[in-house]
């Protein structure tokens, strides 16, 4: 029984073990049959509950491991883009990047949704965050934390000048379990009203909320949601994914040394690709790959870089 006690609590696997249960007693039943004539009836009956029950076993191991996939690689995670340096030009490649990876999930089948944003006055974004759901999400999008660089002619430009900018990309896993505890003393918490286009409710209740834990100066929003309960399991959410990522930066910094992975530390400080426009190239500074189409990635066409992060990662 001790092999089976482990799956009792988990509710992805009790009704299993509710069908284990009774075929132990059925087991049971069939040893205590003490009729002669009836041995080979018996031998096959027993035959039959010991296959039934290592086939219970075995859907009971691949749901478990399922669920230790899913909490290393969560299929859901938060999206956050921040323009860096660069000024306006800054926050119009900070949007595009948002849309890239938002056509690139909605190739995959992910489904997204703009928890924050706030733009410039050009229209692009100072900073956004997106949540997207679906199967391999953080799998498939771990590595694109960092900073991004661009180099065009910006359309404001009249002397055919190329600008250099930046726009920071973070991917924050969100985990069912968190390993972070945070005292309710350490947040600090504001309600306010959303703002957008929504109908006759928006601003009049205070629906957006932010989250500041005071040891960290880490500040998170959410304003997509429509009650301020669910705005705040959101931002509470995004909290403790941020809390975590910067506990493992930290650890990946001590163990620098250590590390074998050609593809960086996924540090948000660290630049990782550059998307140069009059060139129609895309470099990839960690693994030194380089792709055409610059229009086609930017549309959402990532997958072969995806592709190509992913063979070269350790995991």
């Amino acid at each position: 029984m001790s092999e089976i006690e482990k799956y009792r609590d988990n509710h992805k696997t009790a009704f299993l073990v509710e069908q284990y249960d009774r075929l132990l007693s059925e087991e049971e039943g069939v040893g205590s049959m003490s009729d002669s004539g009836m041995e080979e009836l018996k031998e096959e009956e027993l035959k039959r509950i010991e296959n039934e029950k290592k086939s219970l076993i075995e859907q009971m191991e691949q749901i478990t491991r399922a669920d230790v996939e899913e909490e290393k690689f969560p299929n859901e995670v938060v999206l956050e883009v921040r323009a860096g340096a660069g000024g306006e030009e800054a926050a119009l490649f900070a949007e595009e990047l948002a849309l890239m990876y938002q056509r690139y999930a909605e190739s995959r089948g992910w489904r997204t949704n703009i928890l924050n944003e706030s733009k410039s006055s050009l229209g692009g974004y100072k900073e956004a965050s997106v949540e997207i759901k679906g199967e391999g999400v953080f799998k498939e999008l771990r590595f694109e934390t960092g900073v991004h660089r661009v180099q065009r002619i910006p359309a404001t430009e009249k002397q055919g000048r190329i600008h250099t900018s930046t726009a920071s990309v973070a991917i924050l896993p969100i985990r069912k379990k968190s390993k972070i505890e945070v005292s309710p003393d350490d947040l600090e918490i504001e309600f306010s009203r959303s703002g957008g286009a929504g109908g006759q409710n928006v601003n009049k209740v205070e629906t957006a909320v932010r989250i500041i834990h005071k040891p960290t100066g880490i500040d998170v929003r959410s304003t997509a949601e429509r009650s301020q309960q669910k705005n705040r399991e959101k931002a509470m959410g995004i909290l403790l994914s941020k809390l975590e990522t910067l506990h493992e930066e930290e650890e990946a910094k001590k163990h620098s040394e250590e590390r074998r992975e050609q593809i960086g530390t996924g540090d948000r400080s660290e630049k990782i690709r550059t998307y140069n426009f009059p060139q129609d190239r895309v470099t990839d500074h960690r693994i030194k790959e380089s792709w055409s189409n610059i229009e086609g990635i930017m549309g959402g066409a990532i997958t072969p870089i995806i592709e190509i992060l992913s063979r070269e990662s350790s995991d």
